[in-house]
């Protein structure tokens, strides 16, 4: 990593930040392989193990093979450390480990370190990387705590490592779990479904590391003062409230009916918290109903915030679509937030956002569809899951070929990265050019 922050000449900071990635992904895959990594103490296969690490690294939850049970300690080590990379960024990790080995952080790599946390601005990088990290320990240290009493009387000191893990799986919306030792493979956190403290704990880191760094670095400053708050803080906390209590009144009135009130809510409230971008599950998706797993869908395309651990399009995003439909529809020359004016160069970028991760996933889903012989809802759940870094299954992963799984990493892997990040690395290049072709209006609507 640090060889890659230290290239200077010929490549971008987004293309940094990719090879970056790939290069802790495919690490990360060959270390799984060893027969050290495995229960069985023998090789894992190359494809199950990469698969895996993508999904580590890009924090996202899908797994061809049960962690708790195919995995051994040090596997799963190994996992927490991927994941921990992801959801922090593998730029932030090696910046801040050159940091703390004393070394001088260049103008390419502040750049690259600005890109990768989505900050504003190149100025006060450093100490909002130390920021990062601070928050990151203590809150993850804190939701360790939290889970001790959930996980020790059952599980003994094993349980400690239980709490550690699920704190930064949680916290990192990663949606990696231990369960399967406990309810069987792939089980997630169904035995928890109607544990109201469980439920919170967990709800509670993923709402933490999905707001963002930048998010809470803003709050912490300027307090319980919301007019003080900058613009996108102020977005961002709006659009995640209502995310979370529209999602959950729709899924109370729609699913559940059967349980009781206590655990009625509590499926509620975590299946409208998980999808964006957690990956966790205290229900079975292939039991929700059509509308249940419509709103899924979109929740898990919309994600988290920027500067954030988890994945999407970002709440950002559809707050920006949103005030210029508004805009539109009042006739208005502007969108605006809280009176303040939105770029019309936001717009752009948060319109190519949604084309990008709309096409993508639905052209994957589509030839997952044709080439797997599923439904095309169960392809189109498991291909948004993946491009939205959730790890939210339909229970088809497992079954899915070789080829099938590629398009799913390439798209946990767009998800993660960002879809503009990829676009600005492979075109680098920038039009200088001043001119401007004549205008001619096309008929829309």
């Amino acid at each position: 990593m640090s060889v890659l922050l230290n290239i200077k000449d010929k490549l971008t900071s987004f293309q940094i930040i990719i090879l970056a990635f790939a290069s802790v992904i495919l690490l990360g895959a060959l270390i799984l392989m060893l027969p050290v990594s495995s229960n069985s103490g023998e090789i894992t296969q190359f494809c199950d193990s990469l698969f895996t690490s993508v999904s580590a690294v890009c924090v996202t939850g899908l797994v061809v093979v049960d962690t708790a049970t195919h995995w051994s300690l040090f596997g799963q080590f190994v996992i927490l450390l991927l994941i921990q990379t992801g959801g922090l960024g593998v730029i932030t990790v090696a910046s801040f480990l050159s940091m703390l080995a004393g070394r001088k952080i260049g103008l390419l790599q502040r750049q690259t370190m600005q890109n990768a946390v989505s900050a504003p601005q190149v100025g006060g990088i450093i100490k909002l990387t130390r920021y990062i990290f601070k928050i990151t320990f203590l809150v993850e240290a804190v939701g360790t705590i939290l889970l001790l009493p959930v996980f020790v009387p059952h599980y003994g000191t094993y349980g400690i490592w239980m709490s550690l893990f699920h704190s930064v799986s949680a916290f990192c919306n990663a949606g990696f779990d231990l369960m399967g030792n406990k309810t069987g493979e792939f089980s997630s956190f169904t035995y928890y479904a109607d544990n109201g403290y469980f439920c919170l704990v967990i709800s509670l880191l993923i709402i933490i590391g999905g707001i963002g760094f930048i998010t809470w670095k803003d709050v912490t400053s300027m307090g319980t003062s919301f007019n003080k708050y900058k613009m996108q803080t102020k977005v961002i906390l709006l659009t995640t409230a209502i995310l979370i209590f529209i999602p959950t009144i729709i899924f109370f009135f729609t699913d559940f009916s059967g349980y009781s009130i206590k655990k009625r809510i509590c499926l509620s409230f975590f299946q409208a918290i998980t999808p964006r971008t957690a990956g966790f599950n205290t229900a079975d998706y292939g039991r929700l109903s059509d509308v249940g797993q419509a709103i899924t869908m979109v929740l898990m395309l919309i994600g988290g915030s920027p500067g954030s651990t988890a994945g999407g399009i970002k709440t950002t995003t559809i707050a920006i679509l949103s005030a210029n439909a508004i805009a539109v529809f009042e006739k208005k020359n502007n969108a605006n937030y809280f009176g303040r004016r939105i770029e019309d160069t936001l717009i752009k970028n948060a319109s190519t956002i949604f084309f990008l991760y709309t096409s993508c996933a639905i052209s994957t889903a589509v030839i997952m569809s044709l080439f797997e012989k599923l439904p095309m809802d169960m392809c189109a759940f498991e291909a948004f899951s993946a491009i939205g870094t959730v790890g939210l299954t339909m229970g088809i992963t497992t079954r899915l070929s070789t080829v099938s799984h590629f398009m799913l990493m390439m798209l946990m892997f767009l998800g993660r990265v960002g879809g503009l990040t990829i676009v600005y690395a492979a075109f680098s290049h920038k039009d200088k050019s001043t001119l401007k072709y004549p205008v001619e209006n096309i008929m829309i609507g």
